[in-house]
């Protein structure tokens, strides 16, 4: 039993640790009495277990966020911290889901179906997919982005001419019985772009969704719009930048004139608010999953000085959200229930830089340039 005991201990302790595994194993061996050497090996076994299982489960996850680095023990927590902080989309990943499971317990404390909680769930899954997929495709060059920048603004105008109305209101397209709002997918993945590349057919992929939200009209997504290229053209000005702002700014004058009485939808509009009343920790969920929403882009801003205007666009983009949320009936972004969100939050970390650290990022991007897009291995871990 003692030789059991030492050898389990020793299988489980990691390596900064095997020398405390070889030091109980002699001193149960000189202990005279049996009896007394294997509850002495047993109370070291209680004793160091949970932190040998802690320091195994901590390296497990260190190694997705892209830690391979050796690392002193005790440690390991700011090791991989660091890590994370090094890798935008990874550390995206991280908050995208930690804000989905937040927004579910809030939905499952309020009483939501259970179908809402599937909804939300199965969006996460369905985004981080599509991320990895079109991270694959991003690889072929610049053809394949200006060409999807122009897929989504028709798809935007399309939705605005063609789409399911409530109250003269277009915003909405139905998929297997779900009601979709293609602006919260589309539009924050092409404004994160537009931050990192732009070009005539990005410049007017932007004018025409701005079009497409004066149409519908959606005034919370016009006002995205004009706050994210109001950010740019402080921190990055050119011709392409001013363009879509003048648009932008002329859509989101159109979407104030009509006037936006559309009711809120319960557990979808006003729970930023709502939820403090029914449960401090339901509030608690719902404000802490929309702060994580922008932890990519302040750590990002302080890290990364040669890519701020990508993360200005990246925090201008869901800050905006927040704030039509708190102030009009407009979706609660990603802890509310609906998926289009949590998809459009996954498709907005394809153009956060892979790396933070000044050797990997490529240089401030410029007018007609693109960051470059090289493999990003530990994304794929990440996601699994």
């Amino acid at each position: 039993m003692i030789d059991l005991a030492c050898r389990a201990l020793q299988a489980t302790l990691p390596t900064p640790l095997q020398r405390w595994g070889w030091a109980i194993r002699c001193e149960a061996a000189a202990i005279p009495d049996d009896s007394k050497a294997l509850l002495f090996t047993l109370g070291s076994l209680c004793g160091l277990m949970p932190r040998a299982v802690a320091s195994r489960l901590l390296t497990i996850f260190a190694s997705p966020v892209g830690d391979h680095v050796s690392r002193p023990e005790g440690s390991t927590i700011m090791h991989i911290v660091n890590a994370a902080t090094r890798r935008p989309r990874a550390l995206g990943i991280v908050c995208l889901t930690s804000a989905v499971l937040l927004g579910t317990a809030y939905m499952a404390i309020a009483g939501a179906p259970m179908r809402y909680l599937g909804v939300n769930l199965g969006a996460l899954i369905i985004g981080l997919t599509l991320l990895l997929l079109l991270e694959r495709a991003a690889r072929s060059g610049q053809g394949w982005t200006d060409g999807a920048n122009l897929m989504m603004a028709g798809a935007l105008l399309a939705t605005a001419l063609f789409g399911s109305q409530a109250d003269g209101i277009a915003r909405w397209v139905y998929w297997g019985g779900l009601a979709m709002q293609p602006s919260l997918i589309l539009l924050p993945t092409m404004l994160v772009a537009f931050s990192r590349f732009r070009n005539v057919p990005a410049t007017v992929s932007i004018v025409a969704a701005a079009v497409a939200m004066a149409l519908q009209p959606d005034r919370a997504m016009a006002a995205m719009l004009v706050i994210c290229l109001t950010a740019l053209a402080v921190t990055r000005p050119d011709r392409h930048v001013c363009t879509a702002l003048a648009a932008s700014a002329a859509s989101f004058a159109a979407t104030l004139i009509r006037a936006d009485r559309l009711p809120a939808v319960p557990y979808v509009d006003q729970i930023l608010y709502s939820s403090f009343d029914l449960h401090a920790v339901a509030g608690l969920a719902v404000l802490g999953g929309l702060m994580l929403l922008v932890v990519p882009s302040v750590i990002g801003w302080r890290r990364a000085a040669q890519s701020r205007a990508i993360y200005v666009a990246f925090g201008a983009v869901w800050s905006a959200a927040i704030l039509a949320a708190a102030l009009g009936n407009y979706p609660t972004p990603v802890v509310g229930y609906g998926g289009s969100a949590i998809i459009g939050y996954a498709l907005s970390l394809l153009a956060l830089p892979k790396f933070s650290s000044a050797n990997a990022l490529a240089t401030a991007p410029k007018c007609g340039a693109i960051d470059d897009m090289p493999t990003d291995g530990p994304l794929s871990v990440a996601l699994a």
